[in-house]
This record gives C-alpha cells, structure tokens and sequence, in this order.
C-alpha cells in the first residue's frame, strides 16, 4: 500500500489518514507500507521529506531506544514543544512556552544496558529491540557519553558470568560519574541462592580490570574501589546504589538553574521529591529548605553531603512517601514557595495539599506532560495560574518531552 504521511504520532510514528501509523516517516513523505492494520512497516520511502536526514546511528530502525534519529533536528525538537502545547490544550491549558533547552548527541550518563548469554568470555549486550524483547547488541550509541560507548567490552565481559541460573536476565543500570562508572546489576536470578562465589569473584575482577567504581546487585556491594560521588550545587553527594540522577549533566543544570532563578526571593522553601538534592542545594543558597523524599538512602546521602556544602540557608530533609504522606497545606503556612519533581504518576496527592496552601508559588518539574497537565488543572481550578513552561529534550530522539512549569497566584 502507498500512503502520503500527514503528521507524526505520539510515540514518534508517521500518521497517514485511517489513521495508519508507520514508523521512520516524516510529514509529507509518500511511502510504500507493508502489513495490515492502522500499524504498518515502512517498506520504501517515494517522495523524501526536505527534513529527512541520515540517522547517526548504524543501530537505528532495529534498536528500540530511539524512534526519530532520521528527522532534521529544528523540525524535530518543534514537533516536540507541540506535542507539549497539545497535551497542555487537553486541560484547557495555555501558557508561555520558552525555548526548549535539547540534549546534544555523547551527552547521556545514564543508560540501561540489557545483557543474554553469550560466550564464555563475554554477554551480549545492548537494548530491546523496537516492539520487541529481543536483544539488539550494540557496539556504538551515539547518545552516550563517550566513557559509556569505551566501556561495552568490559560490561559484556563483565556481565558474562551472570548466568548461572538459565532465568537470569540481568540490566546493567551504568551512570557515569566523575568518580567513574557506578553500575548496578539487577535481574540476576536470586532464588536459587543467587551468584556462585566463583561468579561473583570473576565480576569483581573484571570491574578492577576495567576500573570501575563501584558494581552492586541489587543495592548489595559486589566490587568498588571508588565512592561514585556527584556534584550538586556547592555540594559533593556520595551515591547510594541505583541513586537517581538526571539523565545528562547539561539538562541538569539547565532545569536546576531555571528552578533557581523562579525561587528568588523567597523566604522557606519545600523541595518534594527531591531525591539525592538535585535541586535542594541549589534552592538552599536562596531560603531555608524543607526536603522529603521516598527513598531514605538517598536523604541520607543528601543530609551527609550538608557538610560539603557550608553556607546554605538550612536544609531540614525528611524520608516520606509523599503518595500516602503527602506534606499537609496546615505544615506549609510558612513556605511561600513549593518546588515538587515526581516520578511518572505525577503527584495528584500532593498537589491536592498545594491546591489547598497558601503557598504563593509553585514550580513543578516533571518528567510526563500527561500527568502534569492533570495536575496544573488542579491547581489552575484552585486560583494558581500557569506563567511559564520550559521544554526540555533530555531523551535525544526519543519522543519523550520534560518540563518546568512555574506557577503563581
């Protein structure tokens, strides 16, 4: 069948009338599909849009980590912001959209690599197959940073003894670190008594071999030589294992400055979610800073890496599950500014408490337009208004849009 593609889908894919969704097309390109039903394959492009480049990945189109590398950038991270201005339109929400800060191509220091069995010697490596749970081995990825893309050998030998068990089906979770690679194993099938001594001696000798810092399975210590520390505002945060960070140092930076130049002026602020302190330190330097956080490893990491940090304003930090403890409207009389960064869910529990505040101020981070549309609406409906949204492509390719939202009344 020949198809003339109108727009591009919400999970990247060009649309034709139908509608028929079939990926690696672009706007205004006439293709050959193959298949039936509304998804289909790309057989041929006919008629190439002006905006169609050449990926730069010789994974791509296989690999299911990136859908859009074939689409020239400006078009592609445009399409993004209104796809964001669409889901925003959904909640009868409009606002200032500032221009999008993007990711850049070796920048990523955080992937998850899935391993199979392979030799003796060494694991195949790599992601999920696009649609499927095969494996694509990848020798290159031009998302990652650099110290990532040298390091697969040594992660494929690495991950070579890791399959005792015929179930085991182990992620190798690497963030990259000034400190080094920090890399956390899961799915190593436990059951039977987990790793032989012998298997976990080979994987920690390969990790000296390679240098890493620091290997856990499953937050248990399997080798380290280095604490895996990270800068964050004045501070140095020792990481827990599998601590949570942004996906790449520049966007970090980018939404931690923006966060901090919303917060000016304000006299006690609440940092909700706040992992490890992303963005607690930074917002400590402005006002006292009230921190909570699921995760009590990484509120402890947070509140022993006060002592790196002097001159802060004052950082109370609390370990609380802000979905069945949310922090109360009557606990924030003092706050005049909340600042809350949730997993995917988003946060309808707390922002119910914010809806209720008298909080002045409130900017919010989050990494799913949907559920933080479904939120704004709530504190919208409560007298706060939308000013600003910054857009921000942390997942390159993908097409997965962040944000910050900062909200008044």
């Amino acid at each position: 069948m020949e198809l003339t593609i109108t727009g591009v889908g919400g999970e990247g894919d060009g649309v034709a009338p139908g509608p028929i969704y079939t990926p690696f097309t672009l706007p205004g390109e006439r293709v050959r599909v193959t298949g039936g039903g509304d998804r289909r394959e790309l057989d041929v492009v006919l008629e190439a849009s002006p905006e169609r480049v050449e990926p730069p990945c010789p994974h791509f189109g296989v690999c299911g980590g990136c859908a859009l590398q074939h689409w020239r950038h400006d078009a592609y991270l445009a399409w993004k912001v209104s796809r964001l201005v669409h889901t925003l339109s959904l909640q009868r929400i409009e606002t200032e959209m500032l221009s999008p800060f993007a990711a850049q191509p070796g920048t990523r220091r955080r992937v998850a690599l899935h391993a199979r069995k392979g030799s003796r010697d060494a694991a195949r490596i790599g992601f999920k197959a696009r649609k499927s749970w095969d494996l694509v081995s990848v020798a290159t990825c031009p998302i990652a940073d650099p110290a990532i893309e040298a390091a697969l050998p040594m992660l494929a030998k690495m991950a070579a003894p890791l399959f005792e068990h015929p179930k085991s089906a182990p992620t190798l979770h690497v963030t990259l670190t000034p400190s080094g690679l920090d890399i956390e194993i899961t799915g190593v099938e436990r059951k039977s008594g987990g790793l032989s001594a012998d298997a976990r001696m080979t994987v920690a000798e390969v990790a000296a071999e390679a240098d890493f810092a620091r290997v856990t399975m499953d937050g248990e210590p399997a080798y380290m030589s280095r604490q895996p520390t990270v800068r964050l505002g004045q501070a140095v945060v020792a990481l827990p294992p599998g601590a949570f960070l942004q996906a790449t140092p520049q966007t970090e930076a980018a939404m931690v400055g923006f966060v901090g130049e919303q917060a000016g002026g304000a006299t006690r602020i609440a940092d909700l979610y706040c992992g490890v302190g992303t963005f607690t330190f930074r917002l400590a330097e402005i006002a006292p800073v009230y921190a909570a956080e699921g995760s009590a490893p990484a509120v402890k990491a947070l509140t022993t890496a006060l002592a790196t940090a002097p001159g802060l304003k004052g950082v109370t930090a609390e370990a609380r599950d802000l979905v069945r403890r949310p922090v109360l409207a009557e606990e924030l009389k003092k706050t005049d500014v909340v600042v809350f960064d949730p997993p995917r869910a988003g946060a309808a529990e707390q922002t119910a408490e914010l809806a209720r505040s008298s909080v002045a101020k409130v900017i919010g981070v989050s990494c799913n337009p949907a559920t933080f549309a479904r939120d704004a609406r709530v504190l919208i409906d409560a007298g706060f208004s939308l000013d600003r949204v910054l857009p921000v492509d942390q997942f390159l390719w993908s097409p997965h849009i962040e944000l910050v939202g900062v909200f008044s009344r």
